[in-house]
Formats: structure tokens, C-alpha cells, sequence
């Protein structure tokens, strides 16, 4: 069976890639609720395990599982890595709203697009591979993890650890708007800035307090200082706390900054701008935490030639291939900074992700799973 035969062997099967999805999408999944969580790993464990992938449910206390299987014989070469998560943002109920639905050419509902519908293309590339007897050059390894909407805190040590030694990363999250695959994303980084003041009776002794909410707004624009948007490196202040009612001269204030960068280098320069902050008010205190907490996936000649073979193998099936980059981060940030040859956004056309209209396009998937075939096969 060659690449053609896979994607006309795929298209037979798109009713049967619905109807997993569905059932994959009605299993709902938030980050925090580790019951959830297990069962659909439970599921999908079995689910691969029927396709001849051994299967190894990493525990974890304070999250869902996580797992790891591979697939094929082990080679000389080093092993494959594709990369994926099953944990969503939605909140436990929202299916009740929100349900499954085919809508013309696009599937609905919570969690279709990022990123379930990339667990789907799995399981059927693992299928044409088995049912083609095709052969493969190295073994495939898959990471299914439970918490990369929640930054990943108990899966990046599991993520660099299964990648060293890996030829390459797949990572199937949804692409750029036109089908881009994703050679460069940026780095993700929260700090939080706090200001202790001191309190005071806001009208009979003013003079006896030192006001942090009025610290804090000196603070600011040091802080946007950092940015150097002709580098890609942004930071948005999104939330300030502070203050107790209007006659009381507040005693601490808050805020919490998001960081995006595109280099490590702009990385390491922000997060010694932070630790620099000085108080500018006399008697004001600050205390400064956080940090970069994925690294930027820089565009390296290496995930520059991996990107040139998916653009290769997408010709052959009728599909020209183009690459871009995006401001949000994934796990493939993760296998980037060690040095893994990365290749993201192989999952399937959509919009919505995180959004009430989050669908895919039903006529990409056979594609899109033939695509991702081809590249383990590669």
C-alpha cells in the first residue's frame, strides 16, 4: 500500500474516525479532575492496545495519568516520538451544552479540535500501518499526557526524558488557520509581582501609611519596559489585585504578567529585568516569582529539514504544505529546547480552540491522518 492507497484507505474510514471522535469527545476531560482523566486514559489504553501498541500508564498522584506506548519493533535507528495530550479546558459539564454534533462539513463540540480529534488520526495511522503490513523504520513512540493545558507541571520531566534519544517529535496539535504546520512557537512565561505597603486610616493619618497600589503603578511601566516587540517578545499585564475598601491606604497590591518570547536568549534578558525591580517608593518591599515556564521552539535547520520531508510526503498526496508560527505553546516547546528536531501542528483544520465554535473540518481528517502515516513511515 503506498501513500495514495493510505489516504483512499483513509477516506473509506471517515464515518468510523467520527465515530470515534464522538465517543473520545463525549469522554470529557478537564485538566484538575483526575477521575475523568484516568477513565479516558483507561480508554484509550485499550483503544491502542488493540491496534499492537505495548502500553505503560505512568501514575500520577496529583493529576490524571499519563501514557506512554510504542509500536513496531525496535530498530537500529532512533525510535519516532508523536506527541499529543487528552486533558481540555472545558469545565466537567459542558458536554450537557455543548454536545457532539456534525454541522454540514464541520464536527462540534468541546475539545474536538485541540486536541481530540489528533488521538483519532493516531489511532488510524497505527491502523493503516498494521492493516498495510507496511513497514516501518524505526519505532513509534507516543506520549499521551493529561495536563498540557495547565502548562504541563507533572509531565515536561516525562516529556525530555522520552525524547532524548528520539530522531524527531510529531506533535499533532491543531495548525495555523490555513492548514500551516508550525516550525517556531513562542516561549510562555508568568511572573507575579507583589508590593507590601503599609496601612493606615485613609483620612484621619494618610501620612502613616505607604500606599502598595501606588507602588505597584510605578512598577508598570518598568515592566512593559521589557518588551522588544521587533524580537517577538511581548508581556501583558492581565490581572492587578489590590486594596482592601477606599478609606483604608492599602498594604499590598498584586499583579500577574504573561511573557511570550521567541528566543531563550529574550528569555534569560526578561527574567533578569524581573529579579532587577527595585522599589521606587520609600518603605514599599517587592516580591518578584515566576518564570518561563515553556521555552521557546526556535526554528532550527533541523526542524527546517523535517519540515521539508512533511512537505514532501504532503505532495505526494496532493497537499502543499507551508509553515508558520504561532505565540502559543504546546509540548513540542518542550522536546525544541533539548535539542529534538520538532515538527507541530499536524492535527486537523479547525477554529474554536478554547472557544464556544471549536470545530474541525470533516473532510481534512482522512488527509491529515494519511499525512501523519506517511511521516512515521518516513
Amino acid at each position: 500500500m503506498n501513500l495514495l492507497e493510505v489516504q483512499a484507505y483513509m477516506e473509506t474510514r471517515k464515518s468510523i474516525m467520527l465515530d470515534t471522535l464522538s465517543e473520545l469527545v463525549s469522554m470529557e476531560s478537564p485538566s484538575r479532575d483526575k477521575e475523568r482523566l484516568d477513565r479516558l486514559a483507561r480508554h484509550l489504553a485499550s483503544q491502542f492496545q488493540s491496534l499492537g501498541a505495548s502500553v505503560q500508564v505512568i501514575p500520577n498522584e496529583i493529576g490524571g495519568d499519563h501514557l506512554l506506548l510504542s509500536f513496531g519493533a525496535s530498530q537500529l535507528s532512533p525510535p519516532a516520538l508523536a506527541l499529543a495530550h487528552f486533558d481540555t479546558v472545558w469545565p466537567r459539564g459542558t458536554i450537557l451544552n455543548q454536545p457532539f454534533r456534525i454541522e454540514g462539513t464541520r464536527a462540534y463540540g468541546p475539545g474536538t479540535y485541540d486536541m481530540k480529534a489528533s488521538l483519532v488520526l493516531l489511532q488510524e495511522a497505527l491502523l493503516a500501518i498494521r492493516e498495510g503490513q507496511l513497514p516501518l523504520k524505526r519505532e513509534v513512540r507516543i506520549l499521551l499526557t493529561s495536563d498540557e493545558e495547565i502548562g504541563s507541571p507533572t509531565s515536561r520531566a516525562l516529556i525530555e526524558s522520552t525524547a532524548k534519544g528520539c530522531a524527531f517529535a510529531l506533535v499533532p496539535e491543531p495548525p495555523l488557520p490555513d492548514g500551516q504546520l508550525k516550525t517556531s512557537r513562542k516561549g510562555v512565561g508568568a511572573y507575579q509581582v507583589e508590593v507590601e505597603g503599609k496601612a493606615a486610616h485613609a483620612g484621619v493619618e494618610p501620612e502613616k501609611g505607604i500606599n502598595a497600589i501606588n507602588e505597584l503603578a510605578f512598577q508598570i511601566p518598568r515592566i512593559l519596559k521589557l518588551a522588544n516587540p521587533s524580537l517577538g517578545s511581548t508581556l501583558n499585564v492581565g490581572v492587578i489585585e489590590g486594596g482592601t475598601t477606599s478609606n483604608v491606604v492599602p498594604a499590598h497590591a498584586s499583579a500577574k504578567i504573561d511573557v511570550r518570547v521567541t528566543t531563550l536568549s529574550e528569555a534569560n534578558r526578561i527574567h533578569e529585568g524581573f529579579q532587577c525591580l527595585t522599589p521606587i517608593t520609600p518603605g514599599t518591599k517587592l516580591v518578584v516569582s515566576g518564570g518561563i515556564n515553556r521555552p521557546p521552539m526556535e526554528r532550527t535547520p533541523a526542524i527546517v529539514q523535517l519540515f521539508e520531508q512533511a512537505r514532501t510526503v504532503g505532495r505526494l498526496l496532493g497537499l502543499e504544505l507551508e509553515e508558520g508560527s504561532t505565540g502559543g505553546g504546546s509540548d513540542g516547546n518542550f522536546t525544541a529546547a533539548i535539542g529534538i528536531p520538532t515538527l507541530d501542528g499536524l492535527g486537523v483544520p479547525g477554529a474554536g480552540a478554547h472557544a464556544i465554535n471549536e470545530h474541525i473540518l470533516i473532510d481534512k481528517m482522512p488527509r491529515r491522518a494519511a499525512l501523519l502515516t506517511g511521516l512515521l513511515l518516513q
